[in-house]
């Protein structure tokens, strides 16, 4: 939708806690230049109802069904290269704003942000202005100065941190344990650690592995 005529910012919400997304819309609803037109509960549903609204911006939480906020931020903007979206989640890892930002966010805000910051935030995301708190674009720097892992290191990171050895690893991946050993000597100097145990405290800091992404 567009706000040329009516000069009323619409807004999509998508969260998968029905308190969360009813008390937003509460909120965004009390102002005068703001109107909520969708609510989805999972990612499926908030990529069909951008479709359907086109709203002037979209709050989407990290942590959605089906499809995650990264996920839904970048099959949006394949499609709409001016979307306008705000992270709005509860998790605040280096990893997690960092890829929230490279997807395409103009803004990442944590839950517990004061409802002006909210407000204020989805009127500059409208006006096409990034909004982005100084202590996480620092920490985002930070990241950027790290080398990225594979995907494939990835998946041997996700197995490591669920205890396996490098024989199970193996197995898991369809790979000899000469390739594990390899892909391992990648992975650490990578997170700047010497072993497994640093290996596996390192990838749970950052955020690039959650013990709920992964089946012990």
């Amino acid at each position: 939708m567009s706000t040329t005529e009516t000069q009323t910012i619409t807004v999509l919400i998508a969260d998968d806690h029905p308190i969360v997304r009813h008390g937003l819309s509460a909120i965004i609803n009390h102002e005068a230049d703001m109107n909520v037109v969708a609510l989805a509960e999972d990612g499926e549903q908030a990529i069909a109802m951008y479709r359907q609204y086109e709203p002037d911006v979209a709050l989407v939480d990290l942590r959605m069904p089906y499809k995650n906020g990264i996920e839904v931020i970048e099959a949006i903007r394949k499609e709409y290269r001016s979307a306008r979206i705000i992270i709005l989640t509860t998790f605040d890892t280096d990893e997690d704003i960092y890829q929230g930002l490279r997807a395409g966010a103009m803004a990442y805000m944590l839950k517990g942000v004061a409802p002006d910051d909210l407000l204020n935030s989805i009127r500059t995301a409208n006006d096409g202005q990034r909004n982005v708190a100084p202590d996480l674009a620092n920490r985002v720097m930070n990241r950027m100065r790290l080398p990225e892992l594979t995907s494939r290191e990835l998946d041997v990171l996700r197995l490591l941190v669920t205890g396996r050895s490098n024989k199970e690893i193996a197995a898991a991946l369809g790979v000899g344990e000469g390739t594990v050993r390899t892909h391992c000597n990648s992975i650490f100097p990578k997170l700047g650690v010497s072993d497994r145990t640093q290996a596996t405290t390192a990838a749970l800091k950052r955020g690039l592995i959650r013990l709920d992404d992964v089946v012990a």
